[in-house]
Formats: structure tokens, C-alpha cells, sequence
């Protein structure tokens, strides 16, 4: 099995706490977006770091940071990393985390001097937060980039793609030069905070991903009647907001039963029109998002919120239209990657489970060219997206070293 590689802790954390500070504002965020001045900053600082580890520095068409281990351009290699772009108002490890990760294990084996069957890869994949749309990097990787989408994606700001990455001197068209064939990579590994309760609270240090949820997500209108509140008797009323209510009240009977144990649906935003007190809402907008890790339930979950949907409206007199924002398929890990984790963990006599993931993840684009799997570390509380994010500093160095050893094995 693997030699019991350690990482030099000292050395990652540092790298994590300069990281932190880039992008950092008075509220204690970080606002890391893609392509803004901060991401470039922090872009500028990483490869600075691959260039003193003595690892190569590749950067491609869709501004994906590689750093480079036993590279030949021949050999499939092992790959691992994240991102660096964040959410507004972020917390410091999302995404952070498996790319300072993968950039020490990459130092660790260069510096034990083992031997190496395949090449490795620390990536900083662009955008994963979704400035654009999200997995820009990891979906010009797989080749799923069109030049349509390049061209039509903007941020709620309006910016588009190609001018936010003309103004850093890069072409968006190159994006479509970054995609690799599935025999360049070997395998891929991400190591991630959970950004959820469930090894916090049970008391585990790794979680197994076994599977990335799919999801689908829908743009709702309930279209009734705008009338006067106060002169409108409630039996006469075209109430686009109780169709909606109704629809909240209906989530959990739809969910058990067409669902399954892993199913979420969330309805996240609401928009109610004319939007005064003293009118009977005429529209309500809304977003609906479902969630599981299973494809044929959530065909089944698409069906059942459609049909709850038509009869709400029939018998409230309204009608109902929607829109599809996206869909995403569920991703299942590879069992061998899986294994290799498991194997680490073992070896280093840490605490693991097998476990799902709720969010999605640069894997479920990888997944779509080689085996893949990630590993996840506890969230305090299950924080994720805000300055109050935190994960102990002694279950990332468990984290890293599981990384390390995991990495050692699919590459050896």
C-alpha cells in the first residue's frame, strides 16, 4: 500500500492563510469572482508558487492553472485541484482548499523523490462558482464548451464572458482549445470541505464521495388576477402567491412519495407582482430547485412538481409557466478511486465514510472524461459560502495527508 507520506503542513498552511487574504473585504468576505482584479491577483500569487515548487506552469485556452509534475505530454496523468474564484461574501477554503492541497502534494512527491508511473497535475479550474454559468474551466476540459454558450454567457452585471477575459488580455475562443481526450487522464481526484453538517456532526474525518446530485432548476410564474385587497372577497380572489404557498405546503408529500432518501427541493427565490400590501397579487415568480443523486428520480420529481403545478393552477384559476435553468446530470464515483481514498485513509488509521455530495463540483465535469471521485473534510457546522466557513486545522492536515497518499497510489 501506500509509504505513509505526510505533507509539510507548516508549509500548506501558510499558503492557505496568504491565500485568505487576497480578496478580502471589510465584511470579511472574499470576493474572488472570475476575472475580477482579485482573481487575477490570486492567479498571479499561485503561479508564482508552482514556478518556486519547481513544478512546471501550463496554463490553457480556458485560463485553467496546471502545475506540473514528471510532465512528458505522453503518459495519461493523475489529476487533482479546485478553484480559486468565489462567491461574493465568501469564506476562505471552498474550492481554495483542494488546489493549495493538490499544489503540496505535488511538492511532497517532488521532494521524496518516489518513483511515479504517471505524470501529476494540480489544477485551478476556472469559474466554478458560477460568475458565468459555472464549470467554465472543467467543462472546456471535456469538451462541452460551445461557441455559442462562450458567446451568450454574462454576469447578472450584464458583463459578458469575452469582455470580462478581453480586459485581462485573454481570449474567450480559446476556451475551446482546452478540451483533452479521456486517455490523458488517468484519474482524477478533488478534495473538498463537505460545505454541509454530516461529518461535523458525526464525528468523521473523510467522507468517500460516492456520488455528485444532480439537479434540475426551473424559473416558475403563477399568473392570477391583481386586485384590490380589501374589496376582493377571498372566494373571488385569483391569488397568484396562494398557488405558490400551496406549492411550498406540497413539497414534502412530493419529495416522499417520488423521491428518495437524498431528494432536496428548495424554493430559494420569490418575486410577487404588483408587490404592494393593499393588492391581491396578480404573478408570482419563483425559482424551484431539485436535487438527487439518482437520474430516473428526478425525471420522476420533474413530473410530479409539473403535476402538482397544472392542478394547483386549475383549481385556483391561475395559469402556470416555467422555464428550465439548468439541468444537471448526477455524477457516480469511480469504485477504484474510491477504494484508493479508503485504502489511504486506512493506512493513516483515520476515521472515513462513504457519502454523497449535495453540491456540485468540478468532478462532475471531469467524471465525464476518466474515474473520479473526491474527498471530503468536516464543515464546522456545515458553514460554506460566508466568512464563518471553517474547517479545524487538524482535519486538513488529515484531509491532505489521505490527499497525498491517495495521489501516490493512482500515480505509482
Amino acid at each position: 500500500m501506500s509509504v505513509g507520506l505526510r505533507v509539510n503542513f507548516e508549509r500548506l498552511q501558510a499558503d492557505i492563510e496568504t491565500l485568505a487574504k487576497i480578496g478580502r473585504q471589510e465584511d470579511h468576505g472574499l470576493y474572488r469572482m472570475s476575472f475580477t482584479e482579485a482573481d487575477m491577483q490570486a492567479r498571479r500569487w499561485f503561479a508564482e508558487r508552482i514556478e518556486a515548487a519547481g513544478l512546471d506552469l501550463y496554463v490553457d485556452g480556458a485560463a485553467n492553472m496546471h502545475a506540473r509534475l514528471g510532465w512528458d505530454g505522453k503518459r495519461p496523468s493523475v489529476m487533482t485541484g479546485s478553484h480559486l474564484d468565489t462567491v461574493p461574501g465568501a469564506g476562505h477554503l471552498d474550492g481554495a482548499l483542494g488546489v493549495l492541497v493538490g499544489l503540496e502534494c505535488l511538492r511532497c512527491l517532488k521532494e521524496s523523490g518516489v518513483a511515479l508511473q504517471y505524470p501529476l497535475e494540480a489544477v485551478a479550474f476556472t469559474d466554478e462558482e458560477g460568475r458565468f454559468g459555472g464549470m467554465l474551466g472543467s467543462q472546456a476540459i471535456c469538451g462541452t464548451l460551445t461557441p455559442e454558450r462562450i458567446l451568450a454567457v454574462r454576469d447578472l452585471k450584464g458583463v459578458s464572458l469575452t469582455d470580462a477575459m478581453a480586459a485581462q488580455g485573454l481570449n474567450a475562443m480559446d476556451a475551446l482549445r482546452a478540451q483533452r481526450s479521456p486517455g490523458s487522464i488517468h484519474a482524477f481526484v478533488e478534495l473538498h470541505i463537505e460545505q454541509g453538517p454530516v461529518l461535523d456532526r458525526q464525528g468523521v474525518k473523510i467522507g468517500v464521495v460516492e456520488g455528485i446530485v444532480g439537479l434540475f432548476k426551473w424559473n416558475v410564474r403563477l399568473i392570477g388576477l391583481a386586485n384590490h385587497a380589501g374589496t376582493t372577497p377571498m372566494t373571488m380572489r385569483r391569488d397568484a402567491f396562494q398557488g405558490l404557498a400551496e406549492l411550498s405546503g406540497e413539497i414534502p408529500r412530493i419529495l416522499e412519495e417520488h423521491g428518495g432518501a437524498r431528494s432536496v427541493a428548495t424554493i430559494g427565490r420569490v418575486e410577487l407582482f404588483p408587490g404592494a400590501a393593499n393588492v391581491v397579487p396578480g404573478k408570482a415568480e419563483f425559482s424551484l430547485e431539485v436535487r438527487d443523486t439518482d437520474p430516473a428520480i428526478l425525471s420522476r420529481l420533474a413530473e410530479a412538481f409539473r403535476c402538482a403545478l397544472s392542478a394547483i393552477a386549475r383549481r385556483r384559476d391561475l395559469m402556470f409557466e416555467f422555464e428550465v435553468l439548468s439541468e444537471l446530470a448526477p455524477v457516480s464515483c469511480d469504485p477504484l478511486v474510491m477504494e484508493a481514498i479508503t485504502a489511504a485513509a486506512d493506512e493513516l488509521g483515520v476515521s472515513h465514510m462513504q457519502m454523497p455530495s449535495g453540491a456540485a463540483h468540478d468532478t462532475q465535469m471531469i467524471a465525464k472524461l476518466t474515474r473520479a471521485s473526491m474527498i471530503f473534510v468536516p464543515s464546522k457546522e456545515g458553514r460554506s459560502h460566508s466568512p464563518a466557513e471553517w474547517t479545524a486545522w487538524e482535519d486538513i492536515e488529515i484531509g491532505a495527508n489521505v490527499a497525498l497518499n491517495t495521489l501516490y497510489s493512482l500515480a505509482r
